[in-house]
């Protein structure tokens, strides 16, 4: 991800909330594994 305009970083959907959120460094190594934008929405997450 160097190099790459913040508008243009990818996003996803918050399974919780359904807010689009961006990639963030933090998640660089496990950005397929991340479905909510938050703790808080990961506290709160909707059981399958």
């Amino acid at each position: 991800m160097r190099g790459v305009k913040k508008e243009n970083l990818p996003e996803k959907i918050c399974l919780v909330c359904k807010r689009p959120f961006s990639w963030r460094k933090k998640w660089e190594k496990d950005w397929n594994e991340v479905k909510y934008c938050s703790q808080k929405c990961r506290r709160n997450k909707i059981p399958l």
